[in-house]
């Protein structure tokens, strides 16, 4: 069994990322794939654990604990989870996964660049996506959608403008082969059909072209 297809989402808040999962994976499972969705931090008792900590707004975390708490869930969620669903041949869809540590632990809270590659890799096994799809818009643009919905804002959002604004910047500076950028600030079904038309051309027997 040949292994299965491995696909991030990731972008600044309100950028539309769970939107997006959510459609691929809907009109992936109308064609008889096997399609599992994955969210981070999260997807494990474990992660849902550091996920409850790291974005908790009473608390204050220094930065490294910060990013040890994102690497336990990844960590714990990658060896219970992705790898085994990979390894069986389905398709992997993740709302975040390491991109978003080189953007806010990196870029917004100014780690070591060295570092966290070096321990990020430990958490992973060094297993990386097949392809990293970042959705692009303004800082503010993802924060006024945010604000729109009437979210609360966890702890990552609170942060200051700054912050957000290097974590931007990293997302956009983001580049490589296994990295595609869209531009987000339009209607999701817009978003949407660019979207399909770059998976099918990258992966044309996952996601067909004619699919509806």
């Amino acid at each position: 069994m040949s292994r299965g297809l491995f696909l991030t989402v990731e972008g600044v808040e309100g950028a539309g990322k769970t939107t997006q999962v959510g459609r691929i994976a809907r009109r992936l499972r109308a064609l008889g794939r096997d399609v599992l969705v994955v969210r981070e931090p999260g997807g494990t008792p474990l992660a849902e654990q550091a996920r409850k900590l790291v974005l908790d707004p009473a608390l204050e975390l220094e930065p490294a604990a910060e990013l040890f708490l994102m690497l336990v869930a990844r960590a714990d969620l990658m060896h219970h989870v992705i790898r085994p669903a990979l390894e069986a041949g389905t398709a992997v869809i993740a709302d975040r996964f390491d991109l978003s540590t080189h953007a806010y632990q990196i870029g917004g809270r100014g780690l070591s660049e060295s570092d966290v590659v070096a321990a990020n890799r430990l958490a992973t096994g060094g297993l990386a996506p097949d392809l990293v799809v970042v959705l692009d818009v303004p800082p503010e643009v993802g924060r006024a959608r945010h604000a729109a919905a009437g979210k609360p804002k966890d702890r990552m959002e609170l942060a200051d403008e700054g912050f957000h604004r290097r974590v931007a910047e990293a997302f956009r500076a983001a580049t490589g082969p296994g990295i595609l950028h869209l531009p987000a600030d339009q209607p999701p079904e817009d978003v949407h059909v660019k979207l399909w038309t770059e998976l099918s051309r990258r992966f044309p027997a996952i996601f067909p072209q004619d699919a509806g």
